[in-house]
């Protein structure tokens, strides 16, 4: 019962969102006690988890159907119309999302391909058999390494636009890794690298992270851009 009285009082929050601001002001509650600290409390977490969906949610209904549930009275929607309703609300936003995700794939893809064909003609840029594009800075003379070695490499990554991703220079810090466990783009363009060369390789999304993309930066179908310092090879 205390838990049912505690949740009102969040309700009763929620319904003075659809006031004017006047109203609200009057009607605003003095957080003067653990209860009602409590439940603004477990309103911000509802009120995020809602804001997150995207979903419009109509606050005036929303508090209805809590108050309808916590009073035991009888309810607008039975459990299999919530169900479906939920289930197509949830199902519309995931198509919209990977419909969103092959229009910018596209445009990335297109964008690529412009990009590539152009820097394929300038003076110093070199293909391989793959469609990698690479520039050589600066030229070492050190040993090159093999597909299972592990390297120790400087670098930074950007995205058509100059838009920075990833660098260990920002980083202050080199990476190791093994050759073998990097994106396609990388395992052939190092490999092609002796020790104390440094790089510029122009990957093909398709030797990148392809439709997936990659973290919040990297879209579906992005072509990269790294520049990469190979400083050792650790035995």
């Amino acid at each position: 019962m205390k838990f049912k009285v505690i949740i009102m009082v969040g309700v009763a929050l929620v319904m003075s969102a659809c006031t004017s601001e006047d109203e609200a002001d009057k009607q605003a509650v003095n957080l003067d006690s653990e209860v009602k600290k409590f439940s603004y409390a477990m309103g911000m977490d509802v009120g995020r988890s809602l804001k997150g969906l995207d979903a419009g949610v109509d606050s005036a209904a929303f508090a209805l159907a809590v108050s309808h549930v916590l009073q035991d009275e009888y309810t607008l929607l039975d459990q299999k119309e919530s169900a479906e309703i939920k289930q197509a609300f949830f199902k519309q936003k995931q198509e919209a999302k990977m419909d969103e995700q092959k229009a910018k794939g596209a445009k990335n893809s297109a964008a690529g391909e412009a990009f590539l064909a152009e820097n394929a003609q300038k003076e110093g840029v070199k293909v391989t058999d793959s469609g990698l594009q690479y520039e050589v800075l600066v030229q070492g003379d050190g040993e090159k390494p093999q597909a299972t070695d592990t390297v120790k490499v400087h670098y930074k990554g950007t995205l058509l636009d100059g838009t920075e991703f990833d660098s260990s220079y920002s980083r202050g810090q080199p990476i190791s890794f093994p050759l073998n466990g990097v994106i396609k783009g990388w395992t052939e363009g190092v490999a092609l690298m002796a020790v104390g060369s440094k790089y510029k390789l122009y990957v093909p999304a398709a030797l990148a992270y392809g439709e997936r993309g990659a973290g919040a930066k990297i879209g579906p179908n992005s072509t990269l851009i790294f520049e990469v310092e190979l400083l050792a090879i650790e035995k």
